[in-house]
């Protein structure tokens, strides 16, 4: 009898997960991570190469694709991937930061077992640890809507993935060494698109078809504006929401930030300049790759086109213009605007100052006055295992405290699942911040400059704003978004600023449900590394 009751429960089990996952398709993918010579700027560097590409192997999937991708390291040194604005519903074990996974140690492999669950548009993977995003090792995702799925504009003749973003001639492990020692990084010494110097890229085209462009920024420390000479940029996707269409001449796109264009080849035939250029910087970092009509018997011509440099208010204008289109479908057929976020009443206002205090004697980062540390554990195996002294809950404060103090924690905040909450970014410095959540979407309800108070929220737009995984804070103002705790797990909420993030300015928020379901999160991987206290234990046996 008993052994009956368990081959029903294993029956339940097996059926449960197969409901979940086994429709639908799986895509199996094997990296080999390893240094290797590039020369992005002239200049020959050591890069982090994936199958010996920089950048890295383009992913494409449809939505709720599963994904497995087995990551062989031959590196010197301990190495993760994480997945910039895929949410891995239920699942933070695959999110591959060091608050959830143990590092691949080198000569070792980790298999990613994740699910592209819910979502479309555009994204990039990087590598997560040790500074090693400044040494490449990081690629676009394209998440694909399904084929009975409609989307709001006709097929594109193609599709192009733009990875862009400031590039230091300096190793990675010497800026490591710089920020360890207290000291800010120096200015850049160049841009990139798609791995590439100054003309070293080429899109093609056909005369009178129109492209999808797919732009992220990929880079270390500055926004970046995006423009292609003589032609429109028609706005249709931000980090997998379907945007109103509007036309823009250039773009600011911010660290982190994913979005796409459609853009019409309906100029006299030729070779135009793409440009990309640094945002709100003294001194202004430029460089082109170029568009190149099928049919062109002339390369580029003219001056590169200009475009805004350190003016914020044409930036704040161009992000508050940038509208969800509620009638389109999104990765399910039901209209985007069918979900209400602005009548929804959030159960708490959470407020995240950011800041840069020298703590004993060093140039640190810090959010409400608390510079993380990672633990010697991952955060999320620490809390399955219930190991004490990792981390403490609420060793973060909700609200900035009063005064300039700050001080090293391993801070984690706790969270609700199902709250409704409210989140206010104050930035008083002066330099844009780009915040990023991990496992999430969430809505920018409203941006303004100064100091956030309850009457700013008359200034919300609670119809069509975007959901989005990273938003830019302006210079001495504020920026507001709310968000559905719907996804059990521990969560990373970082600066996409990566000297600020290596230094501290990051925490994780804890989404618990006391249900302790396969309803409300996955189990444990059954091949997840164990590493630091959570050494000698045991996963699980299925």
């Amino acid at each position: 009898m008993e052994d009956s009751k368990l081959l029903l429960c294993c029956f339940i089990t097996c059926i449960l997960f197969l409901g979940v996952n086994g429709e639908n398709p799986y895509r199996y993918i094997t990296w080999k991570v390893t240094y290797g010579d590039i020369y992005p700027l002239g200049v020959k560097q050591q890069g982090i190469l994936i199958n010996g590409q920089f950048p890295g192997p383009q992913i494409d999937a449809v939505t709720n694709d599963n994904l497995i991708i087995s990551v062989y390291n031959y590196l010197n040194e301990p190495f993760l991937i994480s997945w910039n604005g895929v949410q891995q519903r239920r699942n933070s074990w695959q999110d591959g930061v060091s608050g959830t996974n143990c590092p691949i140690r080198r000569g070792k492999n980790f298999t990613y077992v994740l699910q592209v669950k819910d979502q479309i548009g555009s994204f990039f993977y990087f590598p997560s640890l040790l500074f090693h995003k400044a040494a490449g090792g990081y690629g676009g995702i394209r998440i694909w809507s399904r084929p009975k799925i409609p989307v709001p504009f006709p097929n594109p003749a193609g599709d192009h993935t733009v990875l862009a973003g400031d590039w230091y001639k300096r190793p990675h492990y010497v800026l490591r060494r710089l920020l360890d020692s207290g000291r800010n990084l120096p200015f850049p010494d160049g841009l990139l698109i798609n791995g590439r110097g100054w003309n070293g890229y080429a899109f093609t085209v056909d005369p009178g078809r129109t492209y999808r462009f797919r732009v992220s920024n990929v880079g270390l420390t500055t926004s970046i504006n995006f423009r292609i000479q003589g032609h429109k940029l028609k706005l249709i996707e931000v980090e997998g929401s379907h945007t109103l269409q509007n036309i823009y001449t250039s773009f600011d796109i911010h660290l982190g930030q994913s979005c796409s264009f459609l853009v019409t080849a309906d100029q006299v035939p030729q070779d135009y300049y793409v440009v990309v250029s640094s945002r709100f910087t003294r001194r202004v970092l430029t460089t082109t790759a170029i568009l190149h009509y099928s049919n062109s018997k002339k390369g580029v011509s003219g001056p590169v086109p200009g475009a805004p440099t350190i003016q914020i208010a044409p930036s704040i204008l161009q992000a508050k213009s940038i509208r969800w289109n509620l009638t389109a479908s999104g990765p399910r057929p039901n209209p985007q605007g069918s979900y209400h976020y602005g009548l929804i009443t959030p159960s708490r206002t959470i407020m995240l100052s950011n800041s840069a205090p020298y703590i004993n004697g060093k140039q640190r980062y810090a959010v409400n006055g608390v510079s993380y540390v990672p633990a010697d554990t991952p955060l999320k195996l620490a809390d399955y295992f219930k190991i004490p002294g990792v981390f403490n809950l609420g060793s973060i404060p909700t609200w900035p405290p009063s005064g300039n103090n700050a001080y090293f924690q391993t801070s984690v905040m706790a969270a609700n699942f199902r709250e409704y909450v409210e989140i206010v970014f104050q930035n008083w410095e002066d330099t844009v911040q780009s915040w990023h959540i991990d496992g999430y979407s969430f809505f920018v309800v409203g941006m303004d400059g100064g100091q956030w108070t309850a009457g700013s929220r008359a200034s919300y737009n609670l119809r069509d704003t975007v959901a989005r995984c990273t938003t830019q804070v302006y210079p001495r103002s504020w920026t507001a978004i709310y968000m559905a705790l719907d996804n059990v797990g521990m969560w990373n909420i970082r600066s996409e600023n990566w000297a600020r993030q290596y230094l501290g300015q990051q925490f994780y928020l804890r989404v618990y449900s006391p249900a302790n379901s396969w309803r409300d999160e996955l189990p444990i991987p059954k091949n997840a590394p164990l590493c630091g206290r959570a050494r000698g234990r045991h996963t699980r046996p299925l």
